[in-house]
């Protein structure tokens, strides 16, 4: 049986009035699209938003102090994973990680109660319900 040597043929390249990104849509975008299709997804989104705000904070006083992760768990005298998990978004961490880590960007921790915690606006706060 005679062996087929032509090489597939590779798709189109897309022209350059085209939009669409080579690799896909932004992750923003595709998870509005689940988020619209999936009341599931928007229940995992609700749950996680704290985590995923607590994570906004914490990257970006490590940021500002122009610290690594591995610099910041050293000062938080965690492991460098912790901090990955923090900064992930997808985790929970306890109040005592929390004041470790206030310490070690040398501020203070605020935890409180709201009953509207949509008007927290601009400030560092996070709405943990």
């Amino acid at each position: 049986m005679p062996k087929n040597n032509a090489k597939p043929s590779s798709p189109p390249l897309p022209s350059k009035a085209s939009t669409a990104s080579p690799i896909g849509s932004t992750h923003r975008a595709a998870s509005r699209r689940r988020a619209q299709r999936s009341e599931i997804y928007r229940e995992e989104l609700r749950r996680i938003a704290p985590y995923e705000g607590i994570a906004r904070i914490v990257m970006a006083r490590r940021q500002t102090l122009g610290l690594t992760q591995q610099q910041l768990a050293e000062r938080v005298g965690t492991s460098h994973s912790v901090i990955s998990r923090i900064e992930s978004g997808q985790y929970p961490t306890t109040v005592t990680t929390l004041r470790r880590l206030a310490d070690a960007f040398e501020t203070h921790l605020v935890v409180g109660f709201d009953d509207q915690p949509e008007t927290i606006g601009e400030a560092e706060l996070v709405a943990v319900s």
